[in-house]
Order: structure tokens, then C-alpha cells, then sequence
């Protein structure tokens, strides 16, 4: 079993910055692919940002590209959201999640773990 526990999230002005942090636990996750989701109220969960098992590679959302990036510290057990020139629609619940299987690694469903969420509120 793998635990996640996020962090780091904030009220943040606009244009503002927030670093989220996930801390893995349980086993290592230097095998698991790994993701931020967020879901805001009303909304269905989506897809923000993902970043392969070693990684290599890189996955964002059309919304935050270019604002947010992805990143991973094996040897920590830890994962990192870096989101910059924030703007009041990226409030929402963000989620970290990992996953075994490979593919299309934007797709909620096919994560295995799942952390409890962190607000971000962003105001103009």
C-alpha cells in the first residue's frame, strides 16, 4: 500500500505562487508514475499535470501550461507541484495520486493511490 499526503496549499493573490508537496509512504514510489488532479466545486475532476516514474517525462494540462511544473525527488519519497502566475479558476482541491501502469497517464481512473487533497484558493 502506498499513502500520500499533500501539502502546501494556500489562499494565494493572483499572479501569486503555492508549491504543493506530496509525501509518499508505505513503499517507494521511484516505480510509480505520479499526478496532480484537482476538482473544483461543481466540477468533475481534472487532470493538471503528470510526470513518468523516473522522470523523464512530462505531462500538462493545456490550462497550466506554461505556469505549473512537475517534479520528483525519489530519493524523498516526494512529489512537487511549482504553480506560478496563478489565476483565481485554478482554485480547487489538488490531488496527488500514483500509478503502476503505464499509457496515457492523464486518465484519473487508471491511478492505484490517491492522497486526501489540499485547498487552493486564489483571489483577485
Amino acid at each position: 500500500q502506498v499513502q500520500l499526503v499533500e501539502s502546501g496549499g494556500g489562499l494565494v493573490q493572483a499572479g501569486g505562487s503555492l508549491r504543493l508537496s506530496c509525501a509518499a509512504s508505505g513503499r517507494t514510489v521511484s516505480t510509480y508514475h505520479m499526478g496532480w488532479f484537482r476538482q473544483a466545486p461543481g466540477k468533475e475532476r481534472e487532470f493538471v499535470a503528470a510526470i513518468s516514474w523516473g522522470g523523464g517525462s512530462t505531462y500538462f494540462a493545456d490550462s497550466v501550461k506554461g505556469r505549473f511544473t512537475i517534479s520528483r525527488d525519489n530519493a524523498k519519497n516526494m512529489l512537487y507541484l511549482q504553480m506560478n502566475s496563478l489565476k483565481p479558476e485554478d482554485t480547487a482541491i489538488y490531488y496527488c495520486a500514483a500509478r503502476r501502469m503505464g499509457g496515457n497517464l492523464r486518465i484519473h481512473n487508471d491511478y492505484d493511490y490517491w492522497g486526501q487533497g489540499t485547498q487552493v484558493t486564489v483571489f483577485s
